[in-house]
């Protein structure tokens, strides 16, 4: 049974770097067509896709967050890393890292209903 668990700040000041980590147990991060992403819900909004390393070790963005984002991770530790560079107020939100099984070939690992696992989300705010 695949399971996440975010490690994340609660209060991170604007300007500041955000930086996520997920850990997964119950599988591996490098097991093949597995995509592992980290998704947000800002206050009063619906949920959105941040970005993605898949089970190669490629990389996928949300077009506008890609400059400010830098995804890695530590197959030794199995886990999976996003920081989120000069946060402002509008990067508030509740933070949730999640897996899904994609396939062979092309596959865009954005569309949030199609994720199986889920971390149980973590608040972050961003206040001075």
């Amino acid at each position: 049974h695949v399971q996440l668990q975010e490690s994340c700040p609660g209060l991170v000041k604007p300007s500041q770097t955000l930086s996520l980590t997920c850990t997964v147990s119950g599988g591996s991060i490098t097991s093949n067509y597995y995509y592992w992403s980290w998704i947000r819900q800002p206050p009063g909004k619906e949920l959105e896709w941040m970005g993605a390393i898949a089970y190669t070790g490629s990389t996928y963005y949300r077009p506008y967050l890609k400059s400010r984002s830098s995804s890695s991770r530590d197959t030794s530790k199995n886990r999976f890393t996003l920081q989120l560079s000069s946060v402002t107020r509008e990067d508030t939100a509740v933070y949730y890292c999640a897996g899904v099984g994609g396939s062979r070939g092309s596959y865009f690992p954005g569309v949030v209903s199609e994720y199986d696992y889920w971390g149980q989300g973590t608040q972050v705010t961003v206040s001075s």
